[in-house]
């Protein structure tokens, strides 16, 4: 049985121990760093001291210490463990048993549901200098609970003032009109900036609202007259436009009329048919038109003045 020979090289801060043959192993793998979630940075000696401490409390101590060694990880929540200081992996822990040691361990929990931010209305200066106030709703859930505990202070905190900052730059550079007409696009708008900046902190944006669009009084009352002028001009353009199709109709009908007397009468005798149906106590009865001109001794067709006496 022969001895295996090998030498320890230094390279890139990891000390490798390699045979002769060329295998290459880590140090760090002949510990038992993959019992209890140890990560493969290395903790020094003094780490190792407290992690032999810690174990051996735990060992010492049983059952009662795994009662306070064992955490419960809910299905929407992630543990991310730091063990003196370090973060144990790269991903969070969860969800199920976790173990924690004493005095080396510490966990941060992070909820993974969907969270509602509620913008309280923003007094809002627009392109066309219209003061407006504008109030809105922002839905995120953090995808990586590594980076929201590590890259930020408070990421809820952090994305509520940024929904903030970003939704006064967004409205400002658009007129009142656009604000009221393109709501969805500015959202959408929004939601990409948003995205975009909180994707470091372990943030993804799922939808932002813009609630309510409030402006003025004085302004509501000059744009509600304004509509109204706007609605009555338009509605008497169609009132003439209405009479000019109709007088135009009625001169099409008169022409037809005046080839045919008789056609003239039976409308007459029908116009009467339709009085009759509708049961009045006065019943008007058209006279033709030559019948007036002899009576009042004035023809429509001559406009002539009857002579004056002398």
């Amino acid at each position: 049985m022969g001895m295996r020979m090998g030498v320890v090289v230094k390279q890139n801060g990891i000390r490798r121990n390699k045979d002769l043959k060329g295998g290459t192993t880590l140090i760090t793998d002949l510990l038992p760093s993959h019992f209890l979630g140890v990560n493969n940075k290395r903790l020094g000696v003094c780490g190792w001291l407290l992690f032999s401490l810690s174990f051996l409390l735990v060992i010492i101590t049983f059952p009662i210490s795994i009662w306070m060694c064992l955490k419960i990880i809910k299905e929407y929540e992630r543990a991310v463990v730091f063990r003196l200081g370090r973060i144990q992996a790269d991903k969070a822990k969860g969800p199920g048993l976790i173990l924690v040691l004493p005095c080396i361990d510490v966990f941060v929990k992070v909820d993974l549901r969907t969270i509602t931010c509620n913008i309280p209305p923003q007094e809002i200066l627009t392109r066309d200098s219209v003061t407006t106030q504008v109030d809105g709703v922002v839905y995120y859930r953090v995808y990586s609970a590594v980076s929201a505990v590590a890259n930020v202070n408070d990421v809820h905190q952090a994305t509520f003032l940024l929904a903030q900052t970003t939704l006064r730059n967004v409205l400002g550079t658009q007129t009142l009109s656009q604000i009221l007409a393109g709501r969805e696009e500015i959202a959408h708008s929004i939601q990409t900036l948003l995205d975009d900046a909180t994707d470091l902190w372990g943030i993804r944006v799922a939808r932002v609202e813009i609630k309510d669009v409030r402006i003025p009084v004085q302004l509501q009352r000059s744009m509600a007259a304004e509509a109204e002028a706007t609605r009555e001009a338009r509605a008497k353009v169609l009132a003439a436009e209405g009479e000019m199709n109709a007088s135009k109709s009625l001169k099409s009908a008169s022409m037809v009329l005046a080839e045919s007397p008789v056609a003239l009468q039976l409308r007459y005798l029908q116009t009467l048919s339709t009085v009759a149906t509708e049961k009045n106590s006065t019943i008007v009865f058209p006279l033709p038109m030559n019948i007036l001109e002899g009576i009042g001794g004035v023809g429509y067709d001559n406009h002539k003045k009857l002579p004056n006496k002398a």
